[in-house]
């Protein structure tokens, strides 16, 4: 039995409400809040000033990072299952091919090197929106509105998040 409610009282359900502040409040209504509970979550205070432009500039950076993520997270899978490029047949799989020797590593970071300065973001787009480059990067006939659109870069965002 509980002496005087003090027990019982550790495992109540905790008060929940929305966490956003003013501080952060001004990206609360962006793709990929937290969700609508938390809203923006910044929890080292990066855009609390509400400067759009540099929330702008981070997504693109976090959008840019999360493809880079899932592109290596499925490479990683695919080596797994035996896959290889013609001349790369006896790299090894996974984080071993990293120390396979630079020979294999120098083509990727040219390749790394080659996509941030082809990729171009377009002007006056959502960040991201890389068609503004010779090979534009987008979803294509996959976002028949802004709804799907919508939908396609929550989604993007949240599978590089987990990636």
């Amino acid at each position: 039995p509980a002496q005087n409610g003090k027990a019982s009282a550790a495992f109540a359900p905790a008060q929940t409400g929305k966490a956003s502040t003013a501080l952060n409040a001004a990206f609360d209504s962006e793709i990929g809040a937290a969700s609508a509970e938390l809203g923006c979550w910044d929890p080292l205070g990066f855009v609390t000033n509400g400067d759009q432009a540099r929330f702008d500039r981070l997504r693109a950076v976090e959008l840019k990072h999360g493809r880079i993520a899932m592109l290596a997270t499925w490479g990683y899978a695919t080596t797994w299952s035996g896959a290889r490029f013609p001349g790369c047949e006896d790299v090894a799989a996974g984080h071993q091919a990293v120390f396979s020797g630079p020979e294999f590593l120098v083509p990727v970071l040219l390749t790394a090197g080659f996509l941030e300065i082809s990729w171009k973001q377009k002007e006056g787009s959502f960040p991201g929106d890389f068609s503004a480059s010779p090979w534009p990067v987008g979803f294509g006939p996959y976002a028949r509105n802004e709804a799907d659109m919508i939908d396609l870069r929550t989604r993007e965002l949240n599978n590089g998040r987990a990636a």
